[in-house]
């Protein structure tokens, strides 16, 4: 491919990526190899000089752009040998035009930005989608993390996790032996912090309510190697693809399907049984946005409501479960106060008998009731956690 038809390619997968933003289809990882599935004449440098163009024209536009075209003009507004390639030539973009629409230029769509917690001012908006490193989570009921900064090439203790290695963000582990015998597992150092907050312990019963593919519970897990692990979700194919991680792991980790709307039913063998439930509640994702800068593309006002809605009513079926004296962590991977410090406040307003106690004081700052961990000032992911005490 000519350099020029490499920008004619990002524009096309960018207008894939817009659609699908819309839609609430593939993320843009998924669209940029289906794309190359069908012309297997690009090679590999091909393939990765289009990626790179794909995924800065996203983390430039905080907005949605209208279509691929104007993401890359934006991109080529501050960047003279990109805007050459618009060159008209065969395969590749036609000339930008005088008063050509350009996308914005922003990282924080504007509409969101009074959502934003008061300790992500402006200086800090630009860590926000800048390429994340790979962290691992070391498993630390199988080995130690001396060991394995020794088996990774390149590797360094994350500063904040007692648990964590940090290696480039290009680095392959997949066929690494550590992660064949499940002695690490990729997970961001924000998410490690919320498993070490919520402190589990031998002989608890822990519930991870919203487990998804089953991280934190696998976290949990190796925390505490005696404790009794429930995860639960609502998403049968995402539950599924804890079983093979946890026998890799060798995490006995038991797993509740939820049927909406009777999840109550489900979880009523554990009402005040459980010493903790971790609620890693379903949010917008805008503590990850480095990681999937096109989340701001796909989020809205209705479906910010709508998740507002829903961390609410978990935190109320999760409530139920807790033993007098016992504890829910509560988590998002989000930056926005109402998701946050919002709904412990919320919580606390409907349930009598609870307290929330502070957590993590040697990271973050203090946000309401809990903890706030942010790209700029933490070299995380974006985290707000808080620990939710019920009265003996």
């Amino acid at each position: 491919m000519t350099p020029s038809a490499r920008v004619q390619a990002a524009i096309d997968i960018l207008d894939e990526v817009i659609a699908s933003a819309v839609a609430n289809g593939p993320p843009a990882d998924a669209i940029v190899r289906g794309y190359f599935k069908t012309r297997r004449y690009a090679g590999s440098k091909d393939r990765r000089a289009v990626r790179e163009l794909v995924f800065r024209a996203i983390r430039h536009s905080g907005e949605r752009p209208g279509n691929g075209r104007a993401a890359m003009v934006a991109l080529a507004s501050d960047d003279t040998d990109l805007a050459a390639l618009f060159d008209g030539s065969t395969h590749g973009p036609a000339p930008i035009a005088e008063g050509e629409g350009v996308a914005d230029s922003s990282v924080v769509p504007e509409w969101l930005q009074s959502e934003l917690s008061p300790h992500v001012g402006e200086e800090e908006w630009a860590a926000l989608v800048e390429r994340a490193p790979l962290d691992l989570r070391v498993h630390v009921a199988k080995t130690d993390r001396e060991a394995m900064l020794a088996a990774f090439e390149g590797a360094e203790a994350t500063p904040h996790s007692p648990w964590g290695l940090r290696l480039s963000a290009d680095t392959r582990i997949d066929d690494s032996q550590p992660y064949r015998v499940g002695e690490v597992e990729v997970q961001d150092e924000g998410s490690q912090l919320v498993a070490l907050a919520a402190a589990p312990e031998d002989g608890e019963v822990v519930l991870d309510l919203c487990a998804g593919a089953g991280g934190k519970a696998l976290a949990l897990a190796a925390a505490a190697p005696g404790a009794r692990i429930v995860a639960s979700d609502v998403s049968l194919q995402r539950l599924s693809a804890l079983a093979p991680r946890a026998e890799r792991a060798g995490a006995p980790i038991e797993t509740l399907l939820l049927d909406p709307p009777r999840e109550a039913e489900a979880l009523a063998p554990l009402d005040g049984q459980c010493d903790l439930v971790l609620v890693d509640a379903p949010c917008s994702g805008s503590g990850t946005w480095r990681r999937n800068p096109e989340g701001r593309w796909r989020l809205t006002p209705e479906r910010l409501n709508r998740l507002a809605e829903t961390q609410a009513r978990v935190l109320d079926l999760a409530a139920p479960c807790v033993k007098p004296g016992g504890r829910i962590t509560y988590a998002v991977c989000s930056l926005l106060t109402r998701e946050g410090a919002g709904q412990v406040e919320a919580f606390l307003s409907r349930h009598s008998g609870w307290t929330c106690e502070d957590v993590l004081d040697f990271v973050g700052r203090t946000e309401g009731g809990g903890r706030l961990l942010t790209p700029g000032h933490d070299g995380t992911d974006g985290f707000f956690v808080a620990t939710l005490r019920r009265a003996c």
